[in-house]
C-alpha cells in the first residue's frame, strides 16, 4: 500500500461518543441486544448482508446491496464519518442500521436491513439509531428517504417527517426530516429498550457475532422455503 497517497485518501473522522447498548424486548419475550459495531465487526456483518442482494421483495436487493457497498467502504476508509449499530439476539446478528454524519448539526440516515422479520426489528433498530442521533451526538435534524412502501410507512408516516426540497445522498425519492421536535414527540411511543444491559447478555453479544447460513437468512426474510437464486 503506497501509505502516503493513502493519507490523502482516508477521509477525517469527526469525534462521536460511544452509543450505550440497551435490550429490547420484542414481542415474543425475546431479548435484543442493540450495540454500536465496530470497523472490526464489518468483515461478519456482510457474510449477513451479502444474501439478501439476491432477494427481490420489499427492495431487499438494493438496500443490501448499498449497505454492502456502504459498510465495505467504511471498512476500507471511503466512508466518512459514518457509524453502524446492530441488533443481536443470543448473539446471532438480526439486523444493522447505518448513518453518516454530515456536520455537528445534520445526521444523515443511511439505512435499515432487518434479518428477522416480523418483530419490529427494522423499526426498533430504526429508532435506535434516531436516539443515538439526537441525545448522543446532539444532532438538530436528520436527513432520510425511504427506498420501499414498507421504509415509507414505518419512516415518513410514523414519525410525521416534514419534506424538503433537494436531495438526499441516496438520491431517489424526495428527502425527508426528522427533526428534535419530532423525534422527542414520538420518543415515549416509539423508541424502546432499557440500560444497563444485564452482563451475561451483554458478555453473550460481545463475545462473538453469530451469522446463520445463507439459506437460513433468505427463508426469515421470505418466510418460506426457498431457494437462493443462482
Amino acid at each position: 500500500m503506497d501509505l502516503e497517497v493513502e493519507a490523502y485518501l482516508r477521509p477525517p473522522e469527526m469525534d462521536m461518543p460511544p452509543y450505550p447498548p440497551k435490550v429490547i424486548t420484542l414481542a415474543t419475550g425475546g431479548k435484543m441486544v442493540v450495540r454500536q459495531a465496530t470497523r472490526e465487526d464489518v468483515p461478519t456483518i456482510l457474510q449477513a448482508v451479502k444474501p439478501t442482494i439476491e432477494i427481490e421483495r420489499d427492495f431487499y436487493d438494493i438496500v443490501g446491496v448499498r449497505v454492502y457497498a456502504e459498510l465495505l467502504g467504511w471498512y476500507r476508509h471511503r466512508m466518512r464519518d459514518m457509524f453502524c449499530l446492530i441488533g443481536q439476539i443470543d448473539g446471532y446478528l438480526v439486523g444493522q442500521v447505518n448513518t453518516r454524519a454530515y456536520s455537528e448539526k445534520l445526521d444523515i440516515s443511511l439505512h435499515t436491513l432487518a434479518i428477522e422479520r416480523g418483530l419490529r426489528i427494522g423499526a426498533h433498530l430504526f429508532a435506535a439509531k434516531m436516539e443515538y442521533s439526537f441525545e448522543y451526538l446532539g444532532r438538530e435534524e436528520v436527513l432520510i428517504t425511504a427506498e420501499s412502501p414498507i421504509g415509507f410507512r414505518r419512516w415518513m408516516i410514523e414519525y410525521e417527517l416534514e419534506l424538503r426540497e433537494g436531495q438526499h445522498e441516496l438520491g431517489g425519492a424526495a428527502p425527508y426530516a426528522l427533526t428534535r421536535e419530532l423525534y422527542y414527540k414520538h420518543k415515549d411511543r416509539l423508541v424502546a429498550g432499557e440500560r444497563p444491559v444485564p452482563d451475561k447478555l451483554m458478555e453473550v453479544a460481545e463475545r462473538e457475532i453469530k451469522v446463520v447460513s445463507e439459506q437460513d437468512i433468505v427463508e426469515k426474510i421470505l418466510g418460506a422455503k426457498r431457494r437462493i437464486k443462482r
